[in-house]
This record gives structure tokens, C-alpha cells and sequence, in this order.
């Protein structure tokens, strides 16, 4: 079923092939059981998110609401949720502690769906990164999206490098202790990619 946006839509672009790709800052209560679904299966071990519970997961990005240098959004295709997409300010991020922050960098996550009942379709996770490098570097104006997956998920890395990104050093981004939030020491992959390599200038 369609999800209900309780919001507009931040982006949205036709893609040939695939259908409307539409970019809507994610609900954390009426979006959790999807995110929850999709975060609870192994294949998104990497997430980090595997044994929480629904209200662990809307309570997660409830907090994340409230931040000014946090983002959460849900990437639909023709109004089925696909994807979650966070972006961040990395100096305000425990990665900024792993590399130079430049002026115009931003920061993303993103996590796939599972794919559908017809099962996966050739050429939609590029075009899905393809949309959201669009929205990344025009709608937000940004010069360099850093992204850090784990060292060990060889798929992921692989899937940044084939898009464009240029790898940059393994690191080791330190644990986050806080009232709010815990996050565990990650071995994480740096990888770049600018606005120049992004758009062929």
C-alpha cells in the first residue's frame, strides 16, 4: 500500500524507467513500522537497528526531529516507500573527527528496502542514488556528499564506488555515549563524491 505523507515532499523527480521518485521528510511515529520492518532483517545489520523495537526505532528518530543538524526522510518510487535517506552536517557528526571537514560537505545514509514481490529491478538502486545525488547537490546546494559504511559491507562500498564516489581512508568513528542517543565505535569506509565528478564538469 501507498504510504500517507503527512507532509509535502522536499523532491521529487520522474525517472525514466522506473516511475516518480519522491524525497518527504520521514514521520517518526507513522513510519516506523516500515522503517522497523526493513532496519530488523539481517541484510540491514549494518544499520545498526536489528534487535530494537518499533517504539525504540520512532523514538530514535524522534529525537533526531529535534535536531537542526540531523535529518531524516523517506525516498518513495511512485508512493512506495523504497528507502530511508539521513543526511547530516558532518562537523556536528563523530565523523568529523575521522577526516577535514571543507565547507559544502554533507553527510548521508541510506538504507534500501528490501526489494518487491517481482524481486529486485536492474539499474533501480543506481538510479535511487542517482535521484538522491540530484537532490543532494542542487536542492541542498552542496559542494561533497562523505559517506562512512562499515568496512566489512562490501556491498555498499562497492555500490558508493560504481556511483562515482573516490574511497577514502578506513577509520575507526568513536563511540556516542549520550542521555539521548548510544552509538557504538563503527570501522567505517570514508568515500567522497563531489559536485564536479556527480554532475561530469
Amino acid at each position: 500500500m501507498p504510504s500517507a505523507p503527512s507532509v509535502a515532499p522536499v523532491y521529487e523527480q520522474v525517472v525514466d524507467g522506473f516511475g516518480t521518485v519522491r524525497i518527504r521528510p520521514l514521520d517518526a511515529e507513522a513510519d516506523a513500522a516500515t522503517v522497523h520492518g526493513w532496519a530488523r532483517q539481517e541484510r540491514a545489520s549494518f544499520w545498526g537497528m536489528n534487535g530494537l523495537s518499533r517504539e525504540q526505532v520512532a523514538g530514535i528518530y524522534a529525537h533526531m526531529a529535534t535536531l537542526d543538524t540531523h535529518h531524516a526522510l523517506l525516498v518513495e518510487l511512485d508512493g512506495i516507500p523504497v528507502a530511508l535517506l539521513q543526511t547530516y552536517e558532518p562537523e556536528a557528526d563523530r565523523v568529523s573527527e575521522c577526516y577535514d571537514v571543507l565547507p559544502g560537505d554533507i553527510g548521508v545514509h541510506l538504507l534500501l528496502a528490501p526489494a518487491g514481490p517481482g524481486g529486485a529491478r536492474p539499474g533501480w538502486t543506481s538510479a535511487l542514488l542517482g535521484a538522491v545525488t540530484v537532490y543532494v547537490f542542487v536542492t541542498l546546494d552542496r559542494r561533497r556528499v562523505v559517506v562512512d559504511p562499515d568496512v566489512r559491507n562490501d556491498q555498499a562500498v562497492a555500490r558508493f564506488l560504481k556511483q562515482g564516489f573516490t574511497a577514502g581512508p578506513a577509520v575507526v568513528l568513536p563511540e556516542v555515549d549520550l542521555p539521548e542517543v548510544f552509538i557504538p565505535e563503527k570501522k567505517a569506509q570514508l568515500a567522497f563524491l563531489t559536485r564536479e565528478v556527480a554532475f561530469g564538469q
